[in-house]
């Protein structure tokens, strides 16, 4: 695929560029609580600014119903865009319509435009190839250029993903060729011991991921509520924790391919359980008690991996040479359940491995935690993304870039 770098030696000075960005951050009403994916399209936007494109940048945030929807603006996302670029930036209340037309067409070169959600549009997201294309159209008119780098959107074949690129010149931004060079380590020139963390709530998201690993990986850690799947499939009682019983034969057919091809399982050996979930939106005291994770009682729920866990997982990172870790250990967002996540990041920190932390919650509690975000080898945008690109998929977006 093409580059950013070529783009500029293009010449792009007057030019309408299209930036497919990942604006989609988390909001507490307006207030954004974690500008990590802003922040990692500045580079792209900067560089074109600098060399007179006129930057129009487009996302989606969260999953509106394919009409507008003021919970899921893009506004807060774009005032801090423009708070981080030391400039004004026009918004666009609409995706490709008159407010979209008028933002475009008042650009000088090295100015910015952020157009509303693109999601506030069914045609982004139709599977209809048809309505897709036409919205597609639509942008197209908006710009000369294409440039890619909304990483944690690849996986999706949405509009301004899949079908755009296909109408104008596209380029990947640094933020796409950063990402795909980093999942090239962690796939195809990959350093041992490879150790992968896997947390968050569900075994059946990482499913795929798993697979793929197996025939990779030297060890996988498992956390959050997905490791209670494990602990039942291997006879233990997990009270009222996270559970999903019809994932319980392919995680006795993975621990026992493991146990094949050489790959260690490492699971909880202790954990912190409560009676019910605690108060995120208050974060009130709660009272955690430390069990062995074979000895959870039947009325507790397991909130995270205990101080036993928490040292085993360390040592098991010590050595590594890459790390791959996607899913926090526990409820981070409550201090009380924040330590096991906390400790993997720690372990990744004092690490020599490459690590990399693959997007969503992981990304988002390394900083809430107060981790130096340089002390990684790399901190992904996309969860989902680098998940399907480990699994081995074709990634639509990614896909759409090349020529």
């Amino acid at each position: 695929m093409k580059t950013i770098d070529e783009l500029l030696a293009e010449g792009v000075a007057g030019k309408r560029v299209f930036v497919r960005a990942d604006l989609n951050v988390p909001l507490d009403g307006t207030a954004i609580t974690d500008d990590g994916r802003i922040r990692a399209v500045l580079p792209t936007v900067k560089a074109l600014t600098a060399a007179g494109a006129r930057v129009v940048v487009a996302s989606h945030l969260g999953r509106p119903k394919g009409a507008p929807d003021p919970a899921f603006s893009l506004a807060p996302a774009a005032a801090r865009l423009g708070e981080l670029l030391g400039t004004d930036v026009a918004f666009a209340t609409d995706t490709v319509g008159e407010s979209a037309k008028a933002a475009v067409a008042g650009l000088t070169d090295g100015q910015v435009a952020v157009v509303e959600n693109l999601r506030f549009n069914a045609g982004e997201t139709a599977k209809d190839d048809a309505e897709r294309g036409a919205f597609a159209d639509e942008l197209a008119a908006l710009a000369d250029v294409y440039v890619g780098d909304g990483f944690g959107a690849v996986h999706r074949k949405h509009a301004s993903v899949f079908d755009l690129p296909a109408r104008l010149p596209h380029y990947a931004g640094y933020l796409i060729a950063t990402e795909v060079g980093v999942l090239k380590k962690l796939t195809e020139e990959v350093e041992r011991p490879y150790a992968v963390v896997l947390g968050g709530a569900k075994v059946s998201d990482k499913l795929g991921v798993i697979d793929h690993l197996l025939e990779r990986a030297d060890r996988i850690l498992i956390g959050g509520g997905m490791a209670y799947t494990f602990l039942k499939a291997q006879g233990h009682e997990v009270g009222i924790s996270l559970l999903q019983e019809d994932q319980i034969p392919a995680v006795l057919d993975y621990l026992a391919r493991g146990e094949e091809k050489g790959v260690e399982f490492v699971l909880p050996v202790d954990v912190l359980v409560a009676p019910e979930f605690p108060d995120l939106k208050t974060k009130a005291p709660a009272d955690p008690t430390t069990v062995a994770a074979d000895a959870i009682p039947a009325d507790q729920e397991g909130l995270d991996i205990g101080p036993e866990t928490r040292k085993l997982y360390a040592s098991k990172l010590a050595d590594a040479a890459t790390v791959f870790w996607n899913g926090p250990m526990g409820v981070f967002e409550h201090p009380d359940y924040a330590e096991g996540t906390r400790a993997v990041a720690q372990a990744l920190v004092d690490s020599a491995a490459f690590s990399v932390v693959g997007g969503g919650d992981s990304a988002a509690a390394v900083r809430i935690l107060g981790f130096d975000e340089k002390a990684f080898g790399h901190i992904s945008t996309g969860g989902g993304a680098s998940l399907e690109y480990l699994e081995g998929k074709t990634l639509p977006g990614l896909a759409a870039l090349e020529d």
